[in-house]
This record gives C-alpha cells, sequence and structure tokens, in this order.
C-alpha cells in the first residue's frame, strides 16, 4: 500500500506541495517514487505480479474486490 502524499499519487493528497523544506521533501518524494519502480520492475522480472493500492482508495467501495480478484487470479500461488 502507497501512502498519497509520500509516494506522489494524482490524487489531491498526494499533489500536496509542504510549506517549508519543499526541496528535501521533493526530492525525498521523488526518490520513493523511483524506488517504487525499481522494486515493481524487480518483482515483476522474478515473475511476480504487482498490484499497487493507493492510501485513498481504501475507502472506495470496490477495493476490497478489486483486492480479492486480483489475489484470487490462477498462478499467484507459483511463489
Amino acid at each position: 500500500m502507497h501512502g498519497c502524499f509520500w509516494h506522489m499519487h494524482e490524487c489531491s493528497k498526494g499533489r500536496v506541495r509542504p510549506a517549508q523544506n519543499d526541496v528535501f521533501w521533493e526530492s525525498k518524494r521523488v526518490g520513493n517514487v523511483a524506488r517504487d519502480k525499481r522494486h515493481e520492475k524487480e518483482l515483476r522480472d522474478l515473475g511476480f505480479e504487482v498490484l499497487v493500492v493507493w492510501a485513498c482508495s481504501l475507502s472506495e467501495p470496490n477495493i476490497s474486490a478489486t483486492i480479492r480478484r486480483f489475489l484470487s487470479t490462477p498462478n499467484r500461488d507459483k511463489h
């Protein structure tokens, strides 16, 4: 699960710009996004599928069904 602010989601919370130390926080958040992409690629290269769940989506009525569907898709238990 990605926190919207920390991983720069496109929602309103992900677009927030800190009032202080903006350069530091922007660098930190950009680094988080780069690390996310790197880790997702590494997992996919190992044969895993990745589902990113954003914090803002946790209140959506269909999020549970989305996660269940992802987890129940065949070939997820090969690792």
